[in-house]
């Protein structure tokens, strides 16, 4: 593939418009179905406020829970949900990748001049998914703005920058959850039980889990840089559990060290991948 010997620059360039031609293909096929597609969509949609109205009802009757008030809890919850429902929505097909390769459709992705990761990413890709961002992104706007959060400049500028950090994270955590699949084919459910299971971990302050489980998802499996940190960093709180203040800022570092681990894993799996022979 020419591609292979371009520029780096080049080569993300045109992988990124690669995914965006696949992902808009399917978007397409599915919009000849524009009833089933709003329906399926608004079901999400309402499923995503279940998941909300479970956190304010949690918080409504408790009144504050480890310090956070109620738009304080629901602050730690959109910040989680707007996360993993970007990262679902960009690289959630890849929890498929055991039954791609049981079924032999992955020895194919494989033979394209397209990576198999995008191929695999975009792979059914579905825009009913918006339905879990959208809800969480209104949340996350008023609860920014509920929220006594000190807007100086620095803390306006972070705020991108720790989305998109977090999102990147999700994507990481994602990919290297599903090459589990390479070892295990059937490994799928545990892969979800890292990343559906990690969003519903994260959706509260951590906190609440006691010490021994903060230090676990801050130095082990970082999921604490998803929501909590961002969250203690916007609000202006120092740690309840003890650990520096100075990890809120390290978002970037750890979403950049993921990224770097899940590409060594997905090129593991596919040294070691063999076809089966379908």
């Amino acid at each position: 593939m020419a591609e292979t010997h371009a520029p780096a620059p080049e080569r993300l360039s045109w992988t990124l418009r690669t995914y965006v031609r696949l992902a808009w293909t399917w978007c397409r096929a599915l919009a000849q179905y524009p009833a089933s597609l709003l329906l399926l969509t608004g079901m999400v949609v309402l499923a995503s406020a279940a998941e909300m109205g479970a956190v304010a009802v949690v918080f409504g009757h408790a009144g504050t829970l480890v310090g956070f008030t109620v738009w304080e809890g629901l602050l730690v919850y959109a910040l989680a949900a707007t996360a993993f429902g970007c990262a679902d929505l960009l690289m959630g097909s890849v929890e498929r990748l055991g039954q791609h390769i049981r079924t032999g459709s992955f020895d194919a992705m494989l033979v394209r001049p397209v990576s198999p990761l995008v191929q695999l990413a975009t792979d059914g890709f579905s825009p009913r998914r918006f339905g879990k961002v959208l809800p969480s992104l209104a949340v996350l706007a008023v609860s920014l703005t509920v929220c006594d959060i000190d807007w100086t400049p620095s803390r306006a500028l972070m705020l991108p920058v720790l989305l998109v950090s977090s999102i990147t994270l999700c994507c990481a955590v994602w990919v290297t959850a599903s090459c589990t699949q390479f070892v295990a084919t059937d490994a799928r459910e545990a892969a979800n039980s890292l990343t559906y299971g990690g969003q519903a971990l994260t959706e509260y302050p951590l906190a609440l889990y006691g010490r021994d489980i903060v230090r676990a998802v801050t130095f082990a499996i970082p999921l604490a840089f998803v929501s909590w940190q961002p969250a203690l960093y916007l609000l202006g709180r120092s740690d309840p559990t003890g650990l520096s203040d100075a990890l809120r800022w390290a978002a970037p570092a750890v979403a950049a060290l993921s990224c770097v681990l899940a590409t060594a894993a997905w090129r593991s799996g596919l040294r070691r991948y063999r076809s089966t022979g379908s």
